[in-house]
C-alpha cells in the first residue's frame, strides 16, 4: 500500500486529488496539508511514502519543504503537482530532491502512473518539463570566472558592499560593477544573492 500525503493550499484541489485516488487499491491518502510547513510535519507524523506537493503556498513553499524533508526523512518521496512549468519552477523543484515533477492539468491516469512509478524509486517528469531540462543540459557552459571575478565574489559573499570591495582590491566602483555584471552572465543569474548561492552550489566559493 502506497501511502500518500497532499499538499496544497486549495481546499478544491485538495478534494478532487483525494477523490481521483479513492478507487485506487494500492493508494491510501493518509492525510492532506494546506502549506509546506504542514506539510513536513504530517509527512512525518503519519509515515507517508509519498508527498503530492504543490509549489507556491504560504507559510513555507514547496521547494522549501521538499528540501526539509529530503534532509529529515531521504526515505520519503516528493512528487511535485504545479500549473508552474518555468525554469525558476522547475530546476530548484529538481535540485531540492523532488522525485518527479507534473502539472495540473495531466490526466488522472498519468497521476496515478506518477505516484506509482515515485514509489518504486522511479524518477517522473511531465513531457513539457522534461523539455525544459533537456534545454538546460544542452545550454553551452558559462566561461569560468576569471581570478578577478572570483576575488569579487568572495568579497560579495563575506557581505561587501561595492565601495568596500573596491577599496579592498584597488579599483573603481564602476569596476567592481562590470565585474559584477560579468559574474551573473556566466553564472546565470541576476543578482548579488543569487551569485552567492550559485558560487556556493558550484564550489567557487569556501
Amino acid at each position: 500500500m502506497i501511502r500518500l500525503l497532499i499538499v496544497d493550499d486549495h481546499p478544491i484541489v485538495r478534494d478532487g486529488l483525494r477523490a481521483a485516488f479513492q478507487a485506487e487499491p494500492d493508494i491510501d491518502v493518509a492525510g492532506e496539508a494546506a502549506n509546506g510547513r504542514e506539510g513536513v510535519e504530517r509527512a512525518a507524523a503519519l509515515e507517508v511514502d509519498i508527498v503530492l506537493m504543490d509549489l507556491r503556498m504560504p507559510e513555507m513553499d514547496g521547494v522549501s519543504a521538499i528540501t526539509a524533508l529530503r534532509h529529515s526523512h531521504p526515505h520519503i518521496k516528493a512528487l511535485v503537482l504545479t500549473t508552474f512549468d518555468g525554469d525558476s519552477d522547475v530546476l530548484p523543484a529538481i535540485e531540492a530532491g523532488a522525485t518527479g515533477y507534473l502539472l495540473k492539468d495531466a490526466p488522472t491516469d498519468e497521476l496515478l502512473r506518477a505516484v506509482r512509478a515515485a514509489a518504486a524509486g522511479e524518477p517522473v517528469l511531465s513531457p513539457s518539463v522534461a523539455g525544459r531540462l533537456m534545454g538546460q543540459v544542452r545550454r553551452p557552459v558559462k566561461a569560468a570566472l576569471s581570478d578577478r571575478e572570483l576575488q569579487v565574489l568572495a568579497l560579495v559573499a563575506d557581505g561587501a558592499t561595492n565601495r568596500q570591495a573596491a577599496a579592498k582590491l584597488f579599483i573603481s566602483e564602476a569596476s567592481i560593477k562590470t565585474h559584477l555584471l560579468h559574474i551573473y552572465d556566466k553564472l546565470g543569474v541576476r543578482d548579488r544573492a543569487a551569485a552567492v548561492g550559485e558560487g556556493y552550489r558550484r564550489g567557487l566559493l569556501g
